[in-house]
């Protein structure tokens, strides 16, 4: 990472178009230790009379059991957690969300959460951003090592899927990429709607994500089966496949998203992956 006074700077440059961001170097004035536990308890020691709220993204909420005392920040400060692409099932399924199940705030009652004791915490299911704080500075050191001449990724693309016509028999058919397989093997499922999203060049978690649905929940189960069966040979990760609404499943490059029609519509991803990405251009400005 940058170093702290330069981190300081940008984060005041960034903050300085929203008049109620205020950027404080105040936990590198406390003198606390490294972990989030120490800050927030030193926090309120030295603000007894001010209400704090621990902002965070879902993908933190899957990792906090890693965290040093990381119960203990529950019951210290209530908090918000913002939904990250890809996050949803593994953060309200994960160990902490599991572990204070009986805190958590319907997202109704979200503007009394800097009132309430702790623990209380709630989960908002925002938009997508998939900016991270990794992947601009990847981006920064890519553009830094550039030439002008060279040139950067296009923008990211949603493209139907459309079956390929065969080759004549007297060509045999070259191996099939995995995006490839993965998208006969829907097809052959009779998956519906499904659409391939470009991610080459705009986030790290993958090159292409592809979209499709299921009539029902039987559907999306069996055809997740199809995929695990068909991409037997690769490392796979496979959440969500209890309930059957919303699969996820990430083989490496590609990263599948299966769902029930009425929770497609909810999350719209192909929306938030088709507008809401940054232009590169603009992350690297």
């Amino acid at each position: 990472m940058a170093p702290f006074a330069s981190r300081l700077e940008q984060a005041r440059r960034v903050g300085a178009a929203h008049p109620r961001i205020l950027v404080s170097d105040l936990e590198n004035r406390l003198g606390s230790s490294r972990y989030t536990a120490d800050t927030l308890r030193a926090l309120r020691r030295r603000f007894p009379r001010l209400r704090f709220v621990w902002l965070m993204g879902g993908d933190n909420l899957v990792q906090i059991p890693r965290w040093e005392r990381w119960a203990q920040i529950f019951k210290t400060v209530p908090i918000a957690v913002f939904d990250r692409p890809s996050y949803s099932l593994r953060a309200l399924s994960g160990p902490a969300a599991r572990r204070f199940s009986a805190k958590r705030v319907p997202v109704s009652a979200a503007r009394r959460l800097a009132e309430m004791k702790p623990p209380a915490w709630v989960f908002f299911h925002t938009p997508l951003d998939p900016r991270s704080a990794t992947r601009i500075r990847s981006e920064q050191a890519l553009a830094s090592s550039q030439t002008p001449t060279e040139q950067r990724h296009q923008l990211s693309t949603i493209t139907p899927f459309k079956p390929a016509s065969r080759l004549p028999h007297s060509q045999p058919e070259p191996h099939p990429s995995l995006l490839e397989l993965v998208l006969h093997t829907l097809e052959d499922g009779k998956a519906e709607d499904i659409v391939t999203v470009d991610l080459a060049g705009k986030t790290t978690i993958a090159d292409q994500m592809v979209i499709a649905s299921g009539r029902s929940s039987r559907q999306v189960l069996a055809l997740t089966e199809h995929l695990e069966k068909a991409l037997s040979r690769r490392k796979l990760s496979v959440e969500g496949k209890a309930q059957a609404d919303w699969v996820l499943i990430d083989a490496g490059d590609v990263i599948v998203h299966l769902f029930r029609p009425e929770v497609r519509a909810y999350y719209n991803l192909e929306k938030m992956w088709g507008e809401f990405l940054p232009d590169a251009e603009a992350v690297l400005q």
